[in-house]
């Protein structure tokens, strides 16, 4: 397998996410805010897999002219994608904006993963079959979209606001595969569970809770699982637009060692907001005019 992968990705995991496909020889991108991060990740993936075809390039999520750069140099250098992990993210961080006046968690977690795949998408389409996996959150039971106040201008909570970004990654997810039926080019959304990372930096008090719970907290390694399941699982085509967590969570407070991908991943149950087609569609739509993107 020749063909590129491109993680978009929170640098802690993404060797983890990577090492399976390294192992088939694929070219994988690893596309980083931290390019000095990465590169030492993506030395440590060309050291276990033996896979040199391991690359490095700079993306930032809170910047939508880096977003557009990156993805004009990928398809410039690529005449294929197959996979596309959407997985970097951010968490309660304090009220912000990106560089394009768009609330942080908002901006990055949603927007800047819908831009991307939106400029990579012919060549996904080109690709076919080929997929999109979203990285969400068992937290989006907790959003909400309020198109009011989309960017937290009017009323803002930090957690909250994470929430509602995990909520339109679902939706967003859901409404790609309702547009991208029979185009060969699948879409699901993974919950990770609770997993032992850099999102957490911003919040002294999730800190502590991680440390205090540090024994049921997944390793990047478990927490990688969905991804790879989604990402690599043959004969999920049908179950398009699904989300997806792993049998052996946080709330069975259950761990055991998982191969690659799991078998233990299944379609999970989502809100009733996240399979709100309407709310879908709608978010689809303010979405492409914040991005400056026509609808079709």
């Amino acid at each position: 397998m020749s063909s590129p992968c491109l993680q978009e990705n929170a640098v802690q995991w993404g060797v983890y996410i990577n090492h399976p496909a390294s192992r088939e020889g694929a070219r994988v991108y690893l596309a980083c805010r931290d390019v000095q991060k990465g590169e030492l990740v993506a030395r440590e993936i060309q050291t276990v897999t033996g896979n040199q075809q391991v690359l490095v390039r700079k993306l930032d999520l809170a910047d939508t002219k880096s977003i557009r750069a990156f993805a004009k140099d990928f398809l410039a250098e690529e005449k294929h994608l197959h996979i596309l992990v959407n997985n970097a993210g951010v968490m309660m961080c304090p009220y912000s904006k990106t560089a394009d006046g768009f609330e942080m968690h908002m901006g990055v977690n949603h927007l800047g993963h819908f831009l991307l795949t939106h400029l990579l998408l012919e060549k996904l389409k080109e690709s076919a079959p080929s997929r999109v996996v979203n990285v969400s959150s068992l937290a989006h039971h907790l959003g909400r979209i309020h198109f009011h106040n989309l960017q937290g201008e009017k009323f803002y909570s930090a957690g909250l606001a994470y929430c509602h970004s995990k909520l339109a990654n679902i939706l967003f997810t859901r409404e790609l595969a309702r547009r991208l039926k029979g185009s060969g080019v699948t879409t699901y959304s993974v919950h990770p569970g609770t997993v032992d990372s850099e999102l957490v930096r911003h919040s002294s008090v999730m800190r502590w809770i991680w440390w205090l719970f540090s024994f049921f907290i997944k390793t990047p390694q478990q927490g990688a699982q969905t991804s790879l399941y989604c990402a690599l699982t043959e004969g999920l085509e049908i179950l398009s637009g699904n989300h997806f967590r792993q049998r052996a969570d946080f709330s069975t407070l259950c761990f055991k060692p998982l191969s690659f991908p799991s078998s233990e991943c299944h379609v999970a149950w989502v809100s009733a907001k996240a399979r709100n087609e309407t709310i879908a569609r709608r978010l689809w739509d303010v979405s492409c005019d914040l991005l400056g993107i026509t609808r079709d």
